[in-house]
């Protein structure tokens, strides 16, 4: 039986026992039980591991949780249940992801389904966020984008401090920062590897927030695979899915 087909009670916090010795809450195991997901998106969850994901990113019912670059809304799905009417997800896209993935985001958003949910479609270095107003926010396999600029294939240039001033301005004292990419090997340029592999090196995102308002509060390993070598791109075949992926929980000072 997997963590996400099991109902603990309201305040229990229990061991998952195919996740890599996580504790998953109550209201998260619910959510990602949640008889209303799509079967594509249950599909994915074994490499995925979202109940995981979520109770160490500490999100709970009645936060404000921004899901940026939230791609086709696989994790979007499963906030806007979690948070519950209490709260309030902000899915966030841009042009270049919306030509990749626009049709699932529409059909994810499409006749207000989930109602706990406002969509943001905005160049990031553009976004506008309510001081102070975020108790949580997601980075989900996009970090690696912002050390590349492909204008001629829609990617424009990211400011990533910029962002992180914006998120250190709208995310609450406390506030939880979570980020996952897939792993690069160190030493190679970071531009290159992130253009043609999709991936980044670990040590490059904790640098990249040593000067900011988070502080990197530790780090998890249950989406880790060591068969995987870092020489793929990410959409090979061959280890889409399952790439070594780390996974960071920073916190807003």
């Amino acid at each position: 039986m997997s963590c996400s087909s099991v109902m603990f009670s309201l305040f229990l916090m229990a061991p998952c026992p195919d996740g890599g010795g996580e504790d998953v809450s109550a209201a998260v195991a619910a959510s990602v039980s949640n008889p209303q997901r799509p079967a594509a998106d249950i599909a994915k969850d074994a490499n995925r591991k979202p109940a995981e994901v979520l109770s160490f990113f500490n999100i709970e019912p009645g936060m404000t949780v921004l899901d940026l670059f939230s791609g086709g809304g696989y994790y979007t799905e499963i906030l806007n249940s979690l948070v519950s009417e209490k709260g309030k997800v902000i899915a966030h896209s841009n042009e270049a992801y919306m030509s990749f993935v626009g049709d699932a985001f529409r059909q994810r958003h499409a006749n207000g389904r989930l109602a706990n949910t406002e969509t943001v479609i905005v160049e990031v270095d553009d976004i506008e966020l309510e001081d102070k107003s975020l108790d949580a926010a997601m980075l989900v396999l996009t970090w690696h984008d912002f050390m590349y600029a492909d204008p001629e294939n829609g990617w424009p240039a990211i400011d990533e401090k910029l962002l992180l001033n914006k998120l250190c301005a709208a995310m609450k004292p406390g506030a939880v920062l979570g980020l996952i990419d897939h792993v690069a090997n160190s030493g190679d340029d970071p531009s290159q590897v992130a253009k043609d592999l999709h991936r980044i090196d670990p040590q490059i995102v904790e640098d990249s927030f040593k000067n900011s308002c988070f502080t990197l509060d530790t780090k998890a390993g249950f989406l880790s695979n060591p068969d995987d070598d870092h020489t793929l791109g990410v959409f090979d075949k061959s280890i889409r899915g399952k790439t070594d992926r780390f996974v960071f929980r920073f916190v807003k000072n």
